[in-house]
């Protein structure tokens, strides 16, 4: 059993991956909301990015997977909606790695991941998963995933 080290709870959060992109952890992604430890026991709390994320099943069985594989079995997770998640969550740091795997970071004006540019297009208001939409970008033709503004 883990004393209430709340700071390396953290720090085995951080390397679990967000399952839909992997370059990114559940807690970059800004799913982990809060660590506590009270009566010998964590709580993590965590946010879906939508209340019927598809991912949601994944990202909590690979949490506790990472805790159990550690050594820490006095936890429990607890899903909270309100507030909703927003990829105001997101840091520049996170959105310069969806960048850099080319997916377009959430903004205002989406830019091509690849060569930069505002000249894009939306294709389909849906990609691969719900909080990404398809564009293209009109300068380099190529074909791109924006994460949406939520």
């Amino acid at each position: 059993m883990q004393s209430g080290n709340t700071k390396y709870i953290w720090e085995l959060l951080n390397s679990v991956p967000d399952p839909e992109i992997p370059v990114i952890s559940v807690v970059e992604l800004g799913v982990v909301r809060d660590v506590t430890f009270k009566d010998n026991s964590f709580k993590i709390c965590i946010t879906p990015t939508y209340s019927g994320c598809p991912a949601v099943k994944t990202f909590t069985d690979d949490i506790k997977t990472c805790l159990v594989e550690n050594g820490i079995n006095n936890f429990k997770i607890e899903l909270v909606y309100s507030p909703a998640w927003t990829t105001d969550w997101m840091s520049e740091k996170t959105k310069e790695k969806l960048k850099k795997f080319g997916i377009a970071p959430p903004a205002k004006v989406v830019l091509c991941p690849l060569c930069s540019s505002q000249n894009t297009q939306l294709i389909s208001e849906f990609g691969a998963t719900a909080c990404k939409a398809m564009h293209k970008c009109l300068d380099c033709l190529e074909p791109f995933e924006a994460f949406k503004c939520i």
